[in-house]
């Protein structure tokens, strides 16, 4: 066999003998002996010359005793895989001589060095390739039926690997991991909230077989059972769960612990104590907002614990989210803004007096709402101070005193009214939160605001208050009505009635209770009628409404007693108290341009109303005849406190007054008033005599009763009625 080798004609590894050298021109002749060209172009070479002078080829030998007779190294042959043999042998003949001659035969007899390589490397790629895709076969059919009914590879459930086993196998291993987990209460996180849930409680199971058949079986694409060798799937249990508990256990968790309310941030105070600590020492300390959530899908939740409840792993629970305005930080810088304002007291001073607002006071009144960005607004409740600071500070207030007309000779006077003052507090409060933020002294000074009195002196002294415009006294006080005679007297006294105002007892006395300071007497003003509160104070109403009658004002109301009393005139009384002991109203309107003062005194029995002002008008009065007189029934009481009495007649009378301004003569009111009075029976002692026509009895004379004439009533003619 013949090797043909691609080495150019005229090698510079040829032997020396070759005087020529690679530039010598083609044709030439050249030597004799090795390397002398044939005849044919090729080169008289010795057979082994080639091998000899390769760099790859060994200096010892490698086949001694060869059949081939010459030393043929590996070594050579792999230095030169690509050769290709253009003779082979015929039948088994050894090669004819000249190798070196048929591997450096003619130049366009041999193929590209660079083709040939080619050739062998995508043989061998080839070679290879399928090698491996047989190797692969043989082991994805080796592996397919190995694992013919065990559960795929990769395979978790609830963090227990089953992946690759029996199924059998895998159940029991199942059981013997989880089953210790079925009685452990089940971790459940929803929002901000981690809880526990009972699985007996909720009636969870385990369905084994069902759980390790959801694993599935082994697949058949050699992709997915390639990967499996290198990944992990995680299925969940199959759940055996009563569906009505379980949904009782979640809604009842929800209720009871995962729903609540959001929570703005806020600042908190504690006190703190210990030896050298000051009363009401507090330190505030941060209060973080907190979402407000609620489970609202609780048919979403039972899925969610039936997959993962075994997991070992907390179940988390969605649920709806409401936001909180506020922020931890918003929290933190609070709690830093406020940490000197309650570091210390602070000092309220007003003029010579001082009061004190502890930190736990100052704590107490701040208040921190939502605002901006997630912060803290930071007010002030002044009222909270304010209800600390006005009991020591109450001394420093004083309330404006009105301007009063007083009595302390024959004539009134002027007392003079005072201002006032009150503490401003919200102008007191104002700088507060910077004083409160000072590191040294921490003194708040009071603000006042000026009170002025609702009645001034000068007010009081233009209304002209200077001369009695009227007056009436009236006699027959006495018992514990002249108690309460005095008691209403005090609260009428130095009352002024302004031009165009009405005068209402009522205003004055307030109720006419025990706690006023009146008491229990005869209702009528002569001793007779039941205990009342307040009884006989009547007396001084009817004097009143003489008085001012007399001085010309205008009636505004009043009631006339039930029965006559000769001790005023008839159809000019009026009542202060009912025979039930509830309040009846006086009034009367002053008509004139000048005010009116009011003065009450009383002297023994008596009692005297003046009413003092600028006179104005004359008063004329008439009285009418009495009509409809009836007699006064009789009363028989056999009783031993039986107090025999003579009665009274009712009648009907027509009281007429006419007012006219003073100078003109112009009338300025004329007013008729009929009063009708009951009849008061006449009380006899003891039991109907047995014998004997009854006799009858003579009606008391009717007397005229002309106003100024009763020596137990006397209108003073000053400015009173005329006529």
């Amino acid at each position: 066999m013949r090797e043909e080798y691609d080495r150019p004609r005229h090698d510079p590894a040829l032997p020396d003998g070759d005087a020529d050298g690679p530039d010598a021109p083609l044709g030439a002749e050249r030597p004799d002996g090795p390397g002398a060209e044939r005849p044919d172009g090729s080169l008289d070479l010795p057979d082994n010359w080639l091998l000899s002078h390769d760099p790859a080829w060994p200096e010892y030998p490698t086949d001694p005793g060869g059949d081939t007779g010459t030393d043929l190294p590996a070594a050579a042959f792999s230095a030169y895989p690509a050769v290709s043999y253009r003779d082979e042998a015929i039948g088994g003949a050894a090669a004819p001589p000249g190798l070196a001659a048929d591997l450096l035969g003619p130049a366009d007899e041999r193929p590209s060095p660079r083709r040939t390589r080619l050739q062998r490397g995508i043989g061998k790629a080839f070679m290879i390739f399928g090698g491996t895709v047989v190797v692969l076969l043989l082991v994805y059919m080796v592996d397919l039926v190995s694992s013919i009914g065990d559960v795929p590879r990769g395979v978790s459930v609830a963090g227990v690997e089953v992946g690759g086993m029996p199924t059998a196998e895998a159940e029991a291993k199942l059981r013997e991991e989880l089953g210790p987990r079925l009685t452990d209460p089940m971790p459940v996180r929803a929002g901000d909230v981690t809880t526990q849930l009972d699985p007996a409680d909720a009636g969870l199971g385990v369905d084994w077989a069902g759980t390790v058949e959801q694993a599935g079986n082994q697949p058949i694409d050699p992709i997915s059972r390639v990967t499996s060798l290198f990944t992990s799937r995680e299925i969940g249990v199959v759940t055996s769960a009563d569906d009505d508990r379980l949904k009782e256990a979640v809604t009842r968790l929800a209720h009871s612990e995962i729903d609540h309310q959001v929570r703005e941030g806020n600042v908190g105070f504690r006190t703190v104590t210990g030896q050298g600590t000051d009363p009401g020492t507090v330190e505030p300390f941060p209060i973080f907002p907190r979402q407000g959530q609620w489970l609202t899908d609780v048919d979403g939740a039972m899925h969610r614990i039936k997959s993962d409840w075994l997991a070992g792993n907390a179940v988390h629970l969605d649920v709806a989210v409401t936001e909180a305005k506020t922020s931890r930080d918003g929290v933190q810088q609070a709690v830093e803004q406020t940490e000197p304002l309650v570091s210390a007291p602070v000092t309220v001073k007003a003029d010579d007096t001082s009061a004190t607002l502890t930190p736990k006071h100052i704590a107490d009144a701040m208040k921190h709402t939502p605002g901006q960005g997630g912060a803290l607004q930071l007010t002030v409740d002044r009222a909270s101070l304010q209800e600390v600071l006005a009991p020591q500070l109450r001394d420093t207030e004083r309330t404006a005193s009105d301007a009063e007309i007083v009595f302390a000779g024959s004539r009134p006077s002027v007392e003079p009214s005072e201002q006032g003052r009150t503490i401003d507090w919200e102008r007191t409060f104002a700088p507060f939160i910077t004083v409160a933020g000072k590191d040294g002294e921490r003194t708040l000074d009071v603000v006042y605001e000026v009170q002025e009195p609702d009645v001034s002196t000068k007010d009081l002294r233009e209304l002209g208050i200077k001369e009695v415009v009227g007056e009436f006294t009236t006699g027959g006080l006495g018992g514990a009505a002249a108690r309460n005679v005095a008691t209403m007297a005090d609260a009428v006294t130095g009352a002024v009635v302004r031009p165009g105002e009405t005068f209402r007892l009522s205003e004055l006395t307030g109720p006419r209770t025990a706690s006023q300071g009146y008491v229990e007497a005869p209702v009528n003003e002569d001793g007779t009628g039941p205990a009342v509160i307040g009884g006989g104070s009547s007396q001084l109403t009817s004097t009143l409404y003489n008085a001012a009658y007399g001085a010309g004002l205008k009636d505004a109301g009043h009631t006339p007693h039930e029965t006559y009393l000769d001790r005023y005139p008839a159809g000019r009384d009026a009542v202060a108290v009912l025979p039930d002991g509830s309040s009846a109203e006086l009034a009367f309107t002053n008509n004139m341009r000048n005010g009116i003062a009011v003065q009450v005194t009383t002297s023994g029995s008596d009692v005297t109303v003046r009413l003092w002002g600028t006179e104005q008008f004359d008063v004329s009065a008439s009285t009418g005849e009495r009509t409809d007189v009836q007699s006064p029934p009789v009363r028989r009481d056999n009783g031993p406190r039986c107090e025999a009495t003579s009665g009274a007649e009712g009648f009907k009378v027509t009281d007429t007054r006419v007012v006219k301004e003073r100078g003109s003569g112009r009338v300025v009111d004329r007013q008729s008033t009929a009063v009708t009075y009951d009849p008061v029976p006449r009380v006899v002692c003891g039991s109907r005599p047995s014998q004997g026509p009854r006799p009858t009895p003579r009606p008391d004379p009717v007397l005229p009763i002309v106003p100024g004439s009763d020596t137990r009533s006397q209108q003073v003619d000053r400015g009173g009625p005329r006529g």
